[in-house]
């Protein structure tokens, strides 16, 4: 697969100043004038119910990108059955400086191998991958909804709608290389179709980002993936550019 591009500090500020802005944008097409969030806890607008939604915009989507530290600390990842653990055996697979794995990167890569196939191994019990998904997109439960702004709409899915449609539906592979100067193994990739819906990867591109986990998903293939599977989907009486799906229209689908 090609290699990305590193992000430069300056690009970061705008993906990060572009997500503000859409949360805005959902909440004004929400009615509110102001709104309150809680960026650690992926709780990007916190709508009058109470309730939080992830909000995402965007041809991509960064669910997380996690160092060490993260993974030790963090005990929901600690109780996903030896999924933090394997996260960490992926950091473990390269060397402590960025400079010591640009002399021998092939080592490290075939380090990596194992625990990306052991995730893949893993993530083929569906319960575990459904809840793996909860942790990743939804904080394990803390935030309710999935609000995706696309084709100049906001569509806005119940967490547990998302879950069972992704666990259910997507296929847990390993990816291959496609070239000599690739390797086997060094992702595990969420495919829905002919289409990898989300990638989980080691971020090794950069000095600055080095040793950290790096979940992706593609907005196009998901949310193509969620209205496909999700129904009926209502549009707001009092919010033209929202549409609640699901499980969604029986709390928030109500209220907006």
């Amino acid at each position: 697969m090609a290699r990305k591009k590193a992000s430069t500090s300056e690009q970061a500020r705008g993906y990060r100043q572009a997500g503000h802005d859409n949360a805005g944008r959902f909440a004004r097409a929400l009615g509110m004038q102001a709104y309150r969030n809680d960026d650690q806890a992926k709780k990007d607008v916190i709508d009058p119910s109470g309730d939080a939604h992830s909000v995402k915009s965007g041809a991509r989507w960064q669910l997380f990108l996690y160092s060490r530290a993260r993974f030790l600390a963090d005990d929901g990842f600690q109780a996903l059955n030896g999924i933090g653990g394997l996260f960490i055996h992926c950091i473990d697979a390269f060397p402590p400086s960025y400079e010591e794995y640009r002399r021998n990167p092939g080592a490290a890569k075939e380090r990596l191998k194992t625990p990306m196939r052991e995730l893949k191994d893993r993530f083929q019990r569906k319960a575990l991958l459904r809840a793996f998904l909860m942790k990743a997109i939804f904080n394990g439960g803390e935030v309710n909804y999935l609000s995706v702004w696309h084709e100049e709409h906001f569509h806005v899915f119940q967490n547990t709608d998302v879950v069972r449609v992704m666990g259910d539906w997507l296929d847990v592979v390993n990816s291959k290389a496609r070239s000599k100067a690739e390797i086997d193994d060094q992702k595990v990739l969420f495919r829905y179709g002919d289409h990898n819906v989300a990638e989980l990867e080691m971020r090794n591109d950069s000095a600055s980002h080095y040793q950290q986990v790096r979940f992706n998903m593609n907005s196009a293939f998901a949310i193509g993936l969620l209205r496909e599977k999700i129904s009926p989907a209502e549009v707001s009486p009092r919010a033209e550019t929202v549409t609640a799906y699901g499980k969604a229209c029986r709390r928030f689908g109500r209220w907006a």
